[in-house]
């Protein structure tokens, strides 16, 4: 369990690393802070000491004789200690604060740009709203810690080496009734880390099911009203809630009791330091001004460390977080990008799947052993039932997934062996789930092309017969689409997307059921923009609706991972075998029912 708590602050550390001058900076200014902090009680015996013995008292053993000019000089002293506590104070805070936030920013963008690496099978595996909670609440934990946390255990810490040291110069004899309740103090803190460890992880854990479980109600509450369901993901979030607080409230419950049990120890050491030192004073062994300041340091030793238990709990839960972003850090990136680049105007669009053979992860194989050839400059078409791999190539060939056999090859070149950048921006993808961004519609458009004019955006609108319908929105191209494009119909999103496509200009044009979501009249138009677009570029059409893709020089027909059938629209229509069967029910020559 030690070692499980070590770790992660271990590995902060590691990663901060670049932050270390800043963070000794900021921790000598918390110990000067502390070390002015603790002056007070000094002066407060100092002017007993005046008050008392006058003449005699240490400062006149400097040299300081008259009482006005003792008080004068304590004065001073008094007023510099203050406005050096204040200043130090200022610093380790302003020092302390802009390096949690510095981390924290570091942290996110880094784990936000590895989790960019991370191939579609880790999303697929895992709710967005877990990588939320670490992405922001985890790594926001960490940043509560950074900013005070840190502070306290260095002024603790600093706090019981000076007043130790300063109780074993002044009253060796009375030293040990403060120094005794401390190893008690820290060592239940500490067994109480260990305890809390688990708790706190668990806490964590909970956290991020809330979390998963508001995004996706969120995204769906379309459906959720639809269904009328809810009350059921009301009591379902119930359920979660009630987990976390559960949760939580175990771990509140121990930290809870740990600073009275604190202050029960600290009662005894003052407690005798109160009485055993006001006896060996009224004796004559301690000087008045020496007691005064016992009295008080004993409470600026012990009282602070009430705050330990706190201290550790926003530790315990930061470092909870902290295992949770380094574990997601430490994920491997399985794809990883070749070193041949490949620049876009040199890619002619000639892609080869050689004995291919895919599966996702822990199901059946999706491909076995597919061999098809996607000439240069051609449309091909890719048709078959729903599970058949179509997306699939798609997918393979974007390098979303890689291939547990065979190659696929770019222009005669293995893909692994490409930049994967270069590969991507080589290839338009235009899908049947149509994603678009809370922003306006030409920010949209232009997605991917961040550089394009309004006039290069409004062409490719016009190409992908979206020019109409924009200009009848309230603002035109800077209309807001909303999050995921829902004040828009799946029609009008799905022409933004073909948009964005062309802007891009690629040399490989992929329409995965382009033009799925559109009437048959957009879709006349669509299907006549795209023959001029296509002209001279690699084009891969996925589709049900086979009028779509009846020009395409080559038809493959896919069925449980295996081409059946290929040729163009009439050779596969003389054939008379699965595609032409296809094409009869969706023309009307042939009907099926959903109940034969």
């Amino acid at each position: 369990m030690a070692s499980m708590s070590a770790r992660p602050f271990q590995r902060l550390m590691t990663y901060g690393r670049k932050y270390r001058a800043v963070a000794w900076l900021a921790a000598l200014c918390s110990l000067l802070n502390n070390v002015f902090d603790l002056a007070p009680p000094a002066l407060i015996g100092v002017a007993i000491d005046i008050v008392v013995d006058q003449q005699n008292s240490l400062l006149a053993q400097w040299g300081i004789v008259e009482l006005r000019s003792q008080f004068i000089v304590l004065s001073i002293l008094t007023f510099l200690v203050w406005i050096l506590e204040s200043a130090f104070q200022y610093a380790y805070e302003l020092l302390w604060r802009n390096l949690s936030q510095a981390m924290e920013h570091d942290l996110r963008i880094d784990a936000y740009d590895h989790v960019q690496g991370l191939e579609l099978a880790y999303f697929e595996e895992r709710s967005t709203g877990q990588l939320m909670s670490m992405l922001n609440d985890d790594i926001n934990q960490l940043e509560r810690f950074l900013d005070r946390g840190a502070n306290q255990l260095i002024q603790m810490s600093s706090t019981v080496v000076i007043i130790g040291t300063v109780f074993f110069v002044l009253a060796p004899s009375l030293a040990w009734m403060a120094v005794v309740p401390m190893p008690l103090i820290v060592g239940g803190a500490i067994a109480f880390q260990k305890f809390l460890a688990p708790r706190y992880a668990d806490v964590r854990e909970k956290a991020g099911l809330i979390n998963a479980r508001l995004i996706n109600n969120l995204t769906g509450i379309a459906t959720i009203k639809s269904f009328t369901a809810e009350d059921y993901e009301l009591a379902q979030l119930s359920r979660e809630s009630h987990a976390y607080r559960t949760s939580n409230k175990q771990a509140i419950v121990y930290s809870s009791a740990f600073i009275p049990l604190i202050r029960v120890i600290i009662l005894v050491g003052f407690t005798g330091i109160l009485f055993y030192g006001g006896l060996a004073t009224a004796a004559g062994s301690i000087e008045a001004g020496t007691y005064t300041v016992l009295v008080f340091l004993t409470q600026r030793l012990l009282w602070p460390l009430t705050r330990l238990g706190e201290t550790l709990d926003q530790y315990q839960r930061a470092m909870a977080s902290t295992q949770r972003v380094m574990n997601l850090l430490d994920t491997p990136i399985a794809i990883r990008p070749g070193n041949t680049p490949l620049p876009t105007v040199q890619v002619s669009g000639d892609v080869v799947f050689d004995n291919v053979s895919f599966g996702y992860h822990e199901r059946q194989p999706i491909l076995n052993a597919l061999s098809l050839k996607i000439p240069a400059g051609k449309t091909t078409a890719i048709v078959g039932s729903t599970g058949s791999g179509k997306s699939t190539l798609v997918k393979l060939l974007l390098r979303f997934y890689e291939v547990n056999a065979g190659q696929i090859t770019l222009d005669g070149l293995d893909l692994q062996s490409l930049d994967l950048r270069d590969l991507r921006k080589a290839i338009g993808l235009v899908s049947q789930d149509v994603f678009l961004f809370h922003g306006t519609v030409a920010e949209n458009i232009a997605y991917g092309t961040f550089d394009a004019t309004l006039n290069e955006i409004k062409r490719a609108a016009e190409i992908a017969e979206a020019h109409s319908f924009i200009q009848g929105l309230p603002q035109g191209y800077d209309t807001i689409v909303g999050e995921r494009g829902q004040k828009l119909s799946g029609g009008q999103r799905q022409r933004l997307a073909i948009a964005r496509a062309l802007l891009k200009n690629p040399p490989i044009l992929i329409l995965d059921e382009a033009t799925s979501a559109v009437d048959n009249e957009t879709e006349a138009a669509i299907q006549k923009s795209l023959e001029k677009i296509t002209k001279e570029r690699t084009v891969i059409a996925i589709a049900h609706r086979l009028s779509t893709v009846r020009n395409a020089h080559c038809i493959y027909v896919m069925e449980q991972g295996q081409l059946v059938e290929s040729g163009t629209h009439e050779q596969l229509l003389a054939k008379d075998k699965i595609y032409a069967g296809l094409w009869k029910v969706q023309t009307g020559e042939k009907t099926e029912s959903f109940f034969d």
